[in-house]
């Protein structure tokens, strides 16, 4: 009895000492590796700073609009100097029909026109409706929101001036309830700026994370199968033997280095360019940790699909963009096809942006991101599974390959 509890003893730790084996050599594979390094290291250093500062200024300022103005009246002519003054458009020529305002479009020269109709200031003076037309190069949604934004404001502010030069009020206060009967204030919760740098960059951030490890993970296996005489994954070691061992070694290894990876990431790029941290750490930390466990294990369950070092490029890069819109932060995932939002459930960064973002724009704690909380640790398990499957089937094959080999070796030798 004593000495199958030694065994089993030696058995542990013999476990744990291949597991800190294949750890270091995983770990000094990563940094000696330059493509797994430039995944692991450089993407993730440089990408965030670079869309962070593309998207830095979160706003489009001045866009250049030209004015169409039929009409010719004082009016007219305030409506487009208050829209010239507005932070959003600038006002950069005055053309006298719509074929010549069409044709500075098509030159590049602006992105919109504001059409003032011959009727305009007259209908207004018979007590009747007036309109302004505002055509739109839809090439930009952001040059269409500073337009209409603009041109609503200005004609709310002149709607009050009518109001007022019509009531016939004989004090200041009354002119201030006829110009706004019921006062407002408008407040942006979380994005105080209507920014696109705020609205889209933390979901970028997190998914960089996934696509790094990804891309990193099938780097590492394509190499590994291109050294290997039978293009196996798994070398011939009793080292290697263990599926336990292997998975949790490798697996140590790729959280040791993303762990200083999402510090980075995820909290010094917001903090240099004053994006919104409104994040508890502790709160952070703990939603972090499933997210990087569920994209390790979920991308060494993917990369046994790769067999050479290209392999990962083909089939990993163009999922970028598809997975953010299937995120739900471009595109609400309620208004989604069914399909496509199951489909985005296997996949870590769809739980993951919408809980850091709940987390860390809007102050979100744990418990109001439980769904997305417990959705990653269901992944890390499901995945950690899968991986620990697929593994042992190319532990299975780098077997059955050595005793094939070995056959033959034999035969020729007889």
């Amino acid at each position: 009895m004593k000495s199958k509890k030694m065994t089993f003893r030696g058995k542990v730790t013999q476990g744990i000492s291949d597991m800190f084996l294949v750890w270091r050599r995983e770990l000094r594979k990563v940094f000696h590796d330059q493509g797994v390094l430039i995944f692991f290291i450089l993407v993730p250093l440089a990408y965030p700073l670079i869309y962070a500062f593309i998207y830095n200024n979160e706003v489009v300022r001045e866009v250049p609009a030209v004015v169409v103005d039929d009409s010719g009246s004082a009016l007219s002519r305030q409506f487009a100097r208050m829209v010239d003054g507005t932070a959003d458009v600038r006002i950069v020529a005055r053309c006298a029909d719509m074929e010549e305002a069409r044709q500075v479009l098509r030159e590049g020269e602006a992105y919109g026109i504001f059409y003032f109709p011959d009727d305009f200031t007259d209908r207004i003076n018979r007590g009747e409706q007036s309109q302004v037309s505002i055509f739109c190069d839809m090439s930009g949604l952001l040059y269409y929101k500073a337009m209409l934004l603009s041109a609503t404001e200005v004609s709310l502010e002149l709607n009050a001036d009518i109001k007022v030069a019509r009531a016939g009020n004989t004090t200041a206060e009354q002119d201030a309830v006829t110009a706004m009967p019921i006062e407002y204030e408008e407040v942006a919760l979380f994005n105080p700026q209507n920014g696109f740098a705020t609205f889209l960059i933390p979901a970028v951030l997190m998914l960089v994370i996934q696509q790094t490890l990804l891309l990193g993970i099938g780097l590492s296996v394509g190499t590994d199968r291109e050294r290997n005489r039978f293009n196996d994954l798994v070398p011939i070691s009793r080292h290697y033997n263990g599926t336990l061992r292997l998975v949790m070694g490798k697996a140590f290894a790729y959280f040791l280095v993303y762990a200083v990876v999402c510090v980075y990431v995820l909290c010094v790029v917001p903090w240099l360019f004053s994006l919104p941290r409104l994040a508890d750490p502790a709160t952070l930390f703990a939603f972090l940790l499933p997210y990087v466990m569920a994209c390790i294990f979920f991308s060494m369950t993917l990369s046994v699909f790769v067999r050479n070092r290209e392999t990962c490029m083909l089939m990993f890069v163009f999922t970028s963009v598809p997975l953010l819109f299937l995120s739900g932060i471009s595109w609400p995932a309620d208004a989604m096809p069914g399909f496509w939002r199951g489909f985005s459930w296997l996949f870590p960064s769809t739980f993951g942006i919408k809980g850091y973002v709940a987390i860390n724009t809007m102050g979100a704690t744990l418990d109001e991101v439980s769904v997305e909380y417990m959705a990653l640790w269901l992944q890390t398990g499901i995945y950690f599974i899968l991986a620990c499957v697929v593994y042992r089937w190319e532990i299975l094959n780098s077997r059955r390959h050595a005793i094939d080999d070995y056959h033959r070796l034999r035969n020729t030798a007889s």
